[in-house]
């Protein structure tokens, strides 16, 4: 036996899986429960979850464990898979022989049971009510056996298989962006559910009472598949985007993340899939894909047949339709589709080109290298900054992103919630001059992807595709700033149904009552922090939102854009010169800012102790803990004080993880997060924001919970970390650093901090060089006291002077909390409570009298 499982161990881990299985008892736990028990009925599967009973949980004794252990740990059920940049390749090899090598199972292994999944020809309905559901929604599986993965030929049915899944999701996207949708969403796709049987799967979110037709519509676009195939075009279309990506994958295939093959031996392990390797699979693509046509694409809609072991589930928060009428659905369409009284799929027209008139191209007015980075930045002739950096980590990468100053803070309050909505509803319109369902079309098989942000303090843009696919993300920058949108009412009587039914969900969330009270006290009753109503959304003015939306972009000369990634200058130049730099600038400046004259968001935190319960309506009991302290960092120390909070959080964290979890055994997880997003970017100023810890639990201990991490705080505060601790964090934060070096996104994230730095001053080199520099100085000088001494400057001292602790607890009956008192005395998890209750507050209490009385030693 290589387990130990001592009654002591089982105690403590029993309270973390108890943990995890209450996390699992939420709305979506519920209905992902339902659904996995009606698709596996008649099958052992849909009698037990894999977490298990909670009777179990709560009994099972270290003899059953290790019971269970013996009968099923054999090294002929394990597969060790190691993958990683070894220096020394066989020494790994070796260390695997000798802790694994002298294994062996026992002379009678027991045979892995092997459950079938009965099949039926009569679809299953299913009405799941759920009070909690964040919104109305639908979904149809049909089950089927797994086919292995053997021949070439099984690979072309893959590759039709993909190919079906996309054109129909196209389809899908589409619907959503008509007039009056039948759903905000759908999607389709295979999964495998147990090793016998997948399932295709498709799912929608719709409207209130919108359920009947979402099922109409998507029953009838697979039935218009099985009638009329798909076109042509949808399969180019489809053929191009796989052909990209496997030719993405291809030129990083030496770059591949160590994880991604890791998980092909896994599967090769578990269900027997061959590990092709990309350089063959890149091949086959090429080889087979243009012999698929649409015919074979369209065959697969087959599977998606209501007499296919078909599941039809609706989920609703009221209840609205029945099992008759969704069987009432299924018979319709059938019907229509035996007739043939399901028409053509009309698609939409397709401009070839995204920008139609080439611009005039811009000039470099300024040229500057910086060594240190390894970047060079321009100023073109219409005023915009362009810095750029070449790197090779990924060979099909290039990111971006363009930055303003001015965004949403800059606005009165009786402006902020129309123009907030801006991106939304700019969205919804086409922000590149195209509405998205044909812009998805024309961008089909090039990775071009380009998003925009409105935020408090910047208005940004920022993209990410292949470097042969960069004159194309360029043309939509060039596309956002010179498209001017205007709102129909078609487009925003869509965003605004979408925005609403997201407010009616959340307003249902039992967790959403938590949050809005956790704003409400660490930041005020601003109106930045809370929370959007109805009444909010039925204000906004469509026409003012976009005119806000169209300013943020209409003047280059206020951005500054970061470009990082394979790029060649002699190519990319050309490009950025007559997208970028072709950006017409306006007569006059259009929302142009200071940084220094920027407003800061109006928010204080309370300067006393506040502990509050929230009681929420809820179907299952749940528990959510913030414990939040107020930060504020000096200007004077600000850039060893901004990485000393990174530090500082990943210990509260792994601390406080320690006490909870491996010493007490209440919790699954536990997470730290820092806030100072609220202050404006001036050069001068200190820098409010805050420190949260939040963790769920069993809501009898919370408080006692709550005690407990205060006393660690406490003392770490007083006694500071061990050298070990110290020692972690520095190691998990140098393995984060090196393996950022060599990843686009962290360059681009630095550069962009280098630009934004409020020590900037024109000179990026010399910005990135002090974040740097003030790096190595924390880690150079991190230790035990300056981690203690940081504690006490960055958060209250003593931390228990000042805080807040917000707890999310379910409402009961008067009857229900009165059975609850009276059975409180009898619950193992009230004798619990009440030990650790009195743990806390000794430990609390003796760490306070503690320092008090060394304070007093002192003076």
């Amino acid at each position: 036996m290589e387990v130990r499982v001592s009654m002591e161990d089982l105690e403590k881990e029993r309270g973390a899986v108890m943990e995890e299985y209450r996390g699992n008892r939420n709305a979506n736990g519920r209905m992902q429960d339902a659904h996995w028990i009606l698709m596996m009925e008649g099958s052992k599967y849909a009698e037990r979850l894999p977490i298990g009973l909670e009777k179990v949980i709560r009994t099972v004794s270290p003899e059953t464990v290790k019971e269970f252990y013996r009968k099923w740990y054999h090294p002929q059920n394990m597969c060790v898979i190691a993958v990683g940049d070894f220096p020394d390749t066989q020494g790994v090899v070796d260390l695997i022989k000798a802790h694994f090598g002298h294994k062996f199972s026992a002379a009678v292994p027991p045979v892995m049971p092997y459950f079938p999944v009965p099949c039926h020809e009569e679809p299953r309905f299913s009405c799941f009510v759920e009070s909690e559901a964040a919104g109305s929604a639908v979904m149809i599986s049909c089950k089927m056996a797994v086919e292995e993965l053997r021949t070439v030929k099984d690979y072309r049915d893959l590759l039709a298989e993909s190919m079906f899944f996309h054109a129909l999701n196209q389809r899908f996207f589409k619907l959503s962006r008509k007039k009056d949708p039948p759903y905000f969403s759908c999607s389709a796709a295979a999964d495998v559910l147990v090793h016998p049987c997948k399932a295709y799967i498709m799912t929608s979110s719709c409207k209130e009472k919108g359920t009947i037709e979402a099922l109409k519509s998507m029953l009838t676009e697979v039935a218009r598949v099985r009638m009329h195939g798909f076109s042509e075009r949808e399969i180019t279309v489809v053929r191009a985007l796989l052909m990209s990506e496997i030719e993405s994958a291809y030129l990083e295939r030496d770059q591949m993340q160590s994880t991604n093959l890791r998980d092909e031996y896994l599967q090769h392990f578990l269900r027997n899939e061959p590990v092709v390797g990309i350089e063959y699979e890149a091949q086959l693509h090429k080889t087979l894909l243009p012999y698929i046509t649409a015919s074979d694409v369209s065959g697969y809609s087959e599977n998606f047949m209501t007499s296919h072991s078909c599941v039809i589930k609706i989920i609703e928060p009221h209840a609205t339709a029945t099992v008759d009428d969704l069987k009432a659905v299924v018979l319709k369409i059938n019907s229509l589709e035996k007739e043939g009284g399901i028409s053509l799929w009309d698609d939409e027209y397709i401009p070839e080109e995204i920008v139609s008139t080439k611009p005039n191209p811009g000039s470099i007015m300024q040229q500057l290298e910086y060594s240190n980075i390894a970047a060079t930045e321009l100023v073109l002739s219409n005023g915009m900054r362009v810095c750029y950096k070449c790197t090779d980590f990924f060979d099909d990468q290039v990111l971006f992103t363009g930055f303003s100053y001015g965004g949403l803070s800059e606005l009165p309050e009786s402006d902020y919630f129309s123009c907030s909505m801006g991106p939304t509803i700019a969205g919804e319109i086409g922000v590149f001059g195209y509405r998205p369902s044909v812009l998805m079309d024309m961008l089909a098989g090039k990775r071009a992807d380009v998003g925009t942000k409105l935020g408090a303090y910047m208005r940004t843009f920022s993209g990410d595709c292949s470097p042969s696919d960069l004159e194309t993300a360029l043309q939509l920058v060039y596309q956002l700033f010179t498209t001017n949108l205007e709102p129909g009412e078609e487009d925003v009587n869509i965003v605004m149904q979408m925005a609403e039914e997201a407010v009616r969900a959340q307003e249902r969330d039992p967790y959403t009552a938590f949050a809005n009270r956790v704003r409400e006290l660490n930041y005020g009753n601003s109106y930045f922090f809370r929370p959007i109503r109805i009444s909010d959304l039925r204000k906004v003015d469509p026409f003012k939102a976009c005119q806000f939306f169209n300013n943020c972009f209409k003047d280059p000369s206020t951005f500054t854009v970061v470009i990082v990634g394979n790029i060649e200058p002699a190519i990319a130049l050309p490009l950025i010169l007559l997208y970028l730099g072709g950006i017409p600038r306006p007569l006059e400046p259009i929302l142009s800012f200071h940084r220094d004259e920027l407003k800061g968001l109006p928010f204080t935190f309370p300067s006393t102790i506040i502990r509050e319960v929230v009681h929420s309506p809820m179907v299952e009991a749940q528990c959510l803990v913030q414990l939040c302290f107020p930060v504020e960092l000096k200007n004077e120390n600000m850039m060893e004080d901004a990485h000393l909070v990174g530090f500082l959080s990943k210990l509260l964290e792994t601390k406080i993880l320690q006490v909870l979890r491996f010493k007490h055994g209440q919790i699954y997880s536990v997470g730290v997060s820092v806030f100072l997003g609220g202050n404006k970017p001036s050069r001068v100023g200190n820098v409010r924001g805050d420190i949260s810890i939040n963790f769920s639990c069993d809501p009898d201990i919370s408080s006692a919970l709550v005690d407990l991490a205060l006393a660690e705080i406490l003392r770490l505060q007083d006694e500071g970390p061990s050298d070990d601790d110290v020692l972690s964090i520095l190691e998990i934060e140098q393995r984060a650093h090196e393996n950022g070096l060599q990843e686009n996104f962290y360059w681009l994230d630095r550069i962009l901090r280098s630009y934004q730095s409020r020590i900037y001053c024109g000179d990026v080199g010399a910005s990135f060089q002090v974040q740097d520099e003030g790096r190595s100085k924390v880690r150079n000088s991190l230790r035990p006291l300056t981690a203690q001494l940081a504690l006490q400057r960055i958060l209250p001292f003593p931390c228990i002077k000042q805080y807040t602790v917000v707890i999310l607890m379910p409402q009961a009956s008067r009857w229900k909390r009165l059975k609850s008192f009276i059975r409180s005395g009898r619950k193992h998890y009230g004798r619990d409570a009440k030990f650790l209750a009195g743990i806390a507050g000794l430990a609390v209490l003796g760490l306070s009298l503690w320092r008090y009385s060394r304070s007093t030693q002192r003076s």
